[in-house]
């Protein structure tokens, strides 16, 4: 089955297809020419949910759409759904994260608790009135400084509690497996094979 992926995220749709590369024929919407919708929902879900059906709409294919983020409990779930545009318009990584420890700045290590969201949305068309909707939880503190240099946006300044490093220092092909992402990922795997084997 081909399957449209609404993300322009270069990390993201790396992560999707080393993972679902094997059940779906996967296209990035860039190479599509995808013209991706503006974000305005107020939920992880919402976002996910608008950058499937976009996709979907203007492909004609079925799509995948992931919306995650960083919730820091010292800054009330912030930056949340803006995530990706924390430090403004011209944001990147780099900006995202220094103004992450700025605002972290005189807050201890206690209180430095912080998770990734991610919510996983695949539509069989536009107009796909059940879409599956995945979601998965990584739980862990912001370090003072960055670690390692493995994955992208926050993953250097995020220090997973049940691996005991920065996501940063984490093999690929661990953080797969284990991160936010990682986790919708398999509830998404398992929810379309249990589609299948009932549809079977």
């Amino acid at each position: 089955m081909k399957v449209v992926l609404a993300s322009g995220n270069a990390g993201k749709i790396r992560e999707l297809q080393h993972r679902l590369g094997s059940r779906f024929e996967l296209f990035s919407q860039n190479d599509l020419g995808v013209i991706p919708p503006p974000e305005d929902g107020l939920s992880f879900v919402e976002n996910a949910i608008i950058k499937a059906r976009a996709a979907s709409q203007q492909t004609g294919l079925p799509a995948i759409a992931d919306d995650s983020g960083l919730s820091v409990d010292a800054l009330n779930g912030a930056p949340g759904i803006y995530s990706a545009r924390f430090s403004g318009d011209q944001a990147t990584d780099e900006k995202n994260n220094e103004l992450l420890l700025e605002k972290l700045a005189n807050v201890g290590e206690t209180e430095r608790t912080a998770r990734f969201q991610c919510a996983l949305v695949f539509m069989r068309s536009a107009s796909d009135p059940v879409p599956v909707i995945c979601q998965g939880t990584w739980e862990g503190h912001i370090l003072y400084e960055p670690q390692g240099t493995n994955g992208f946006g926050y993953d250097p300044l995020f220090f997973a509690f049940e691996q005991g490093c920065a996501s940063a220092q984490l093999p690929p092909e661990v953080k797969n497996q284990v991160s936010h992402r990682g986790k919708a990922i398999n509830l998404l795997i398992e929810c379309l094979s249990s589609a299948n084997q009932n549809a079977g």
